[in-house]
């Protein structure tokens, strides 16, 4: 896969952008999400499967993705125990997930657990081991819900970078972080630390219930590994042209 090549410190640009584009299938039927991969033929790697579709069909849907050669980002975001975290982990790899997310303040025992479950799995069924990323702190929330609803009293950025380097000393591969933070992450963690960064909207989109976000460009930029868009692609009259914007938006910026 594309990241082995970029952990190895390879140019960023000799990785294909539609390989660092997921593309979300936030849908509630597999019949809507087979008609939107139809429409994106050739132009899509990796679809994003969250927990919409996951709890609407169930693994079904990771094997309607998994069946047409994509990969998948398992984005169920977990958060439990360790021994419940790892079994769920486990699971989703088994599926064929090819990337599968965790929340970060579920602590280090729990990172661990996941990292362990992915790698063992790995080795039993002789596979590729999928990536294993850490939720820092979601797109929607701001500095302000941050602090009077959560109650965190740490700056944002400064508790994003914490649970990277949380999510790193746990042995996992990367974070799910806002387009906002990637700098910082980059910093503190280093140049093979995967950044996958969600919420991203193409010039021109509307933000929805995004606060902390920046255009496919402008990611690409910071040095987001993945983004992640959404709404504007399966929202949009012509989801294939929205997603060739979204292609020349990220190559412009990799220029």
């Amino acid at each position: 896969m594309w990241h082995r090549r970029y952990l190895k410190g390879e140019n960023r640009q000799v990785v294909k952008v539609k390989d660092r584009l997921i593309v979300a299938l936030d849908v509630d039927e597999l019949d809507a999400a087979e008609r939107l991969m139809d429409r994106m033929q050739g132009l899509v790697s990796q679809y994003k499967l969250g927990t919409q579709l996951l709890t609407a069909a169930g693994p079904e849907a990771v094997q309607r993705v998994r069946r047409r050669g994509f990969g998948v980002f398992y984005d169920a975001k977990f958060h439990d125990i360790p021994r419940t975290v790892g079994t769920a982990v486990a699971a989703a790899c088994r599926l064929g997930a090819t990337i599968v997310n965790v929340h970060a303040s579920g602590g280090k025992d729990m990172m661990q657990a996941a990292g362990r479950a992915a790698d063992e799995v790995a080795k039993k069924l002789k596979q590729p081991k999928a990536l294993v990323l850490a939720v820092t702190v979601l797109t929607s929330l701001n500095q302000k819900m941050v602090e009077e609803e959560i109650g965190l009293k740490r700056d944002l950025k400064n508790q994003v970078v914490h649970l990277a380097q949380l999510a790193q000393e746990s042995g996992l591969d990367g974070v799910v972080a806002s387009p906002h933070e990637i700098k910082a992450i980059r910093e503190a963690c280093g140049p093979t630390f995967i950044i996958l960064t969600p919420g991203i909207r193409p010039t021109g989109s509307e933000l929805g219930d995004q606060k902390r976000t920046l255009t496919p460009g402008e990611a690409m930029a910071a040095g987001a590994n993945y983004i992640v868009v959404g709404r504007p692609v399966y929202e949009a009259k012509d989801p294939a042209a929205m997603v060739r914007q979204i292609h020349r938006e990220m190559e412009d910026a990799l220029k």
